[in-house]
Formats: structure tokens, C-alpha cells, sequence
């Protein structure tokens, strides 16, 4: 699945492709089988979708390049660049073992590798062996990171990685050099987690006479503990922001703030991300995932939000609480009520459920606020409120009849808010408990109480 860190690389790419006028290609790396899956895939563009990250270029799937990238490998091969290796996976584990023995850092030791004056064993019988990049023994590689600056590995440092494994598949190192040359890609914009393929990978676009792309390597997210940013943060995918509620609009703009800024700019919509976004903005040092500074910017959003706009999303969420909606104008206008008390569609549709599905108010609360002395101020309530006519049912109506129960019944307004909003929601708090009842409407809310009240 689309997770927070590659979902925030996408995006950089999308906003720095945007900026310049350039192309925001697509590619699916799919080329490890065990790890590669239809659902996947599915996940990726659904949240490339709900973020409204568009590209100009893709899907391209590299499962369907395979016999593409055998052809470059045996161009490889033919030129000397690369070699058969028959190490089985038994051999190489040993050799890592002893290796880490000695203290070494495990990389492959050339066995297979050919060299002037060496000679090879023959191939062992029953073994097919994968291709491997012949790397340079001396020297250094290096590049000039566009968010972290200079950095350089010694050759020496650098094993003969696998281009093509012993099933004919391509790896990604490969497959992603191989893409870039021939997709004309200028700029590679990834995570950290990328630096160590990277000398490798420049080794490969040399030795296939391409062009080098700029490389800009983005700073891994980390949780609110300091720690990397995993599934027990509540990081599961992209998609589960969505599920939780989030606006992909608060998402990117949150997203877009994990490592890049704009001055002290907070709030701000993707054209000012795409005006304002630059690589040299964004800053090497690891971001730190706030759930909480999300919820203020997506409550921001939710709150700015037409309450129309809002309307399809909510009845969405309500049917999956199993609640039907009743009355285009009672939503919007619910929606409207609830709006500023809320920061995540989430919350919008808990605090909708009661008053679209009436229950029996729980016994604690009734217990408390629906006592003998309480139904009688609601009796009168009801009745005040039978006497207002539909076509003259507003909040600023209601608001009048309740004020003629508490003068005359010499009650104060909790004395009859809290048990009015206890008997029509099942609630203690709720907005203002006139504006409550307009929204619910006056057959609804007569209907309720005559059910507490008798």
C-alpha cells in the first residue's frame, strides 16, 4: 500500500514537475514477485487518485518490460560490463557468515567475477546462475545531492550487484536505470532509504552511456516518538487517512509541510504549493509526523467547506453506521451545525448519527436529566412547541417558546436545554438546542418527545 513517506514523495515530484512545466511520470516497479500484487497496484493509484496526484506519463508497469530488460542485460554481458554468477544461495549465506566473522561488512567477494589471467571453474551442473554488473575496484562515485549536497562511496566499498536474477527477472536497481535512460527521466526525487543504490545505480547509467540524473534524496518521516514512522503509529496506508476521515486536501497540504516549507506559511492551496515549491526548501533532517497538528489542518479544511460539498462524503459515512438520511435541507443544514465542532468527516458523522436515527436515551443520562420534575418541564415544552405552525418552524421561533416555559415555570435555560437535547439526541451537550430543533424539524421533534414525555 501507499504509505505517508511514498505518498509525500509522489507528491514532491508531482509539485516540482508541476513548477518547472515538466512531466510527472508513473512507473510501477513490479518486478519482485513475491512482494508485487494486483491489490497493491489497486492501492497505489486509488490514493494517487483521492490526493489528486495526476501524472502525464504511466501507469508504466516494468512486468511488462521483462524481455526489454533480459536484451539490455545481454548487451551487458556481451560487452564485458557483466557476468554469470553460479553462487548458490547456500554459498553466499556462508560467505556472509564468515565475513560478518571477521568483522567484514558482507558483500559479494567476485568469485564468478572474470578477470585478466584468472581462470573459472566450470559451471556447476544443475546451477543457473544470475547476471551480475561488473563494478569498478578503485576510485570513488559521488554526486551532488539536491537536498543533501555532496556524497561519495569508494569503489572498493561497492559489491557486483544482481542485474538479472537466476528466474530471468530484472531487479529494481536495474529495471530503474534501464526505465530512467530510455524515459528520459532528468530527476530522481526518492527517500534516503535510495543513497546506497544510488552509486550503484550511476555506475549503470555510465557503463550504458546515459545520461546521470539529478538526484534529490528526501529524509525519512519519523512518529511523534522520534522513532521511524511504522504501523504501530497508526501508518498503515494513505488510504486509511481517507477511512479516518481526512480531506485529501488537508492531506496534501499536511504532507507537503513534512520536510519543505514556505516561509512561515501553514495553510495553503496545491496552485500556492505548485508557485511556491523548490527542492532547495526542503531540509535533510528527518520530519516528525504530528497527528495532531493533521487534525488542526484538516478541522481548517472541514471548516472552510461549503456544506453542500460536504453532503454526499457524510451520508456515505452515516449509511455504513446504518443510518438513514431523511430531508436534502435538514443535512446540509446538519452538516452546517456540526461543521465547526468537528475536525474530520469522522467526527461529523458520529455527531450526525443522533439526531437522523432516535434510540432510547441511555439509562445514566436519563436517569439524571429525565426525572419526574424534568418531564414536566418537558411536557410544557412540547407543548409550547406544538403550537408553532411548520411553515413558522425556525430556531428563532423555538428559541421563544422555550423562554415562555422557563418564565413560566420559573426554570432556568439548563433546566430545560439539557433535558430537551437528552430527550430528542440521547445527548448532555450538543450546539445550541434551538437551532438543534429547527434542524430536526417539527414533526420529528414532537414525535420524540412524545415518546419521553408520554
Amino acid at each position: 500500500m501507499l504509505h505517508v513517506g511514498g505518498a509525500r514523495t509522489a507528491l514532491f515530484n508531482w509539485a516540482f514537475a508541476r513548477h518547472h512545466g515538466g512531466e510527472f511520470v508513473l512507473r510501477i516497479e513490479d518486478t519482485d514477485r513475491e512482494r508485487s500484487s494486483t491489490e497493491a497496484v489497486e492501492g497505489i493509484l486509488r490514493a494517487l487518485e483521492w490526493l489528486g496526484l495526476d501524472y502525464d506519463e504511466g501507469p508504466i508497469f516494468q512486468s511488462e518490460r521483462l524481455a526489454h530488460y533480459q536484451e539490455v542485460a545481454e548487451r551487458l554481458l556481451a560487452e564485458g560490463k557483466a557476468y554469470h554468477c553460479y553462487a548458490t544461495p547456500e554459498e553466499l549465506e556462508a560467505m556472509r557468515t564468515e565475513q560478518r566473522s571477521r568483522g567484514e561488512k558482507p558483500k559479494y567477494d567476485g568469485r564468478w567475477r572474470p578477470e585478466p589471467g584468472r581462470t573459472l571453474p566450470p559451471p556447476p551442473p544443475g546451477v543457473t546462475p544470475v547476471v551480475r554488473f561488473r563494478m569498478p575496484r578503485t576510485g570513488r562515485v559521488g554526486w551532488r545531492d539536491l537536498v543533501k549536497g555532496e556524497i561519495a562511496f569508494e569503489n572498493e566499498e561497492l559489491d557486483d550487484f544482481v542485474l538479472l536474477r537466476a528466474d530471468g527477472t530484472p531487479t529494481y536497481n536495474f529495471c530503474a536505470v534501464v526505465d530512467d535512460w530510455e524515459m528520459g527521466i532528468t530527476h530522481v526525487i526518492r527517500g534516503d532509504d535510495h543513497v546506497n543504490n544510488t552509486p550503484k545505480q550511476i555506475h549503470l547509467y555510465q557503463a550504458l552511456g546515459a545520461e546521470v540524473p539529478q538526484f534529490a534524496h528526501l529524509s525519512m518521516i519519523l512518529g511523534p516518538d522520534g522513532q521511524k514512522l511504522s504501523k504501530r503509529h497508526g501508518a498503515v496506508s494513505v488510504m486509511q487517512y481517507y477511512e479516518d476521515g481526512y480531506l485529501p486536501e488537508a492531506m496534501v497540504n499536511y504532507l507537503a509541510r513534512l520536510g519543505w516549507s514556505h516561509g512561515d506559511e501553514e495553510l495553503f492551496d496545491r496552485a500556492q504549493l505548485v508557485a511556491w515549491f523548490s527542492l532547495e526548501a526542503i531540509t535533510p533532517s528527518a520530519a516528525r509526523f504530528d497527528f495532531e497538528k493533521l487534525r488542526w489542518v484538516n478541522g481548517c479544511y472541514l471548516r472552510a467547506k461549503e456544506p453542500e460539498s460536504l453532503v454526499t462524503e457524510v451520508k456515505h459515512r452515516l449509511a455504513k453506521r446504518g443510518v438513514s438520511v431523511w430531508g436534502e435541507e435538514r443535512i446540509v443544514a446538519a452538516v452546517a451545525l456540526y461543521q465547526p465542532r468537528v475536525a474530520t468527516l469522522e467526527e461529523l458523522a458520529d455527531a450526525l448519527v443522533p439526531l437522523f436515527r432516535f434510540g432510547e436515551p441511555p439509562p445514566a443520562l436519563a436517569e439524571k436529566y429525565l426525572r419526574t420534575e424534568d418531564r414536566q418541564v418537558l411536557a410544557e415544552v412540547q407543548t409550547r412547541l406544538a403550537a408553532i405552525a411548520a411553515e413558522e418552524w425556525t430556531a428563532d421561533q423555538v428559541g421563544r417558546a422555550l423562554r415562555e416555559v422557563m418564565r413560566a415555570l420559573g426554570v432556568k435555560m439548563a433546566q430545560v436545554g439539557v433535558p430537551l437535547r437528552v430527550a430528542l439526541l440521547g445527548v448532555s451537550q450538543s450546539p445550541d438546542i434551538e437551532t438543534v430543533v429547527a434542524v430536526l424539524g417539527r414533526e420529528e421533534t414532537l414525535s420524540r418527545l412524545q415518546r419521553v414525555v408520554g
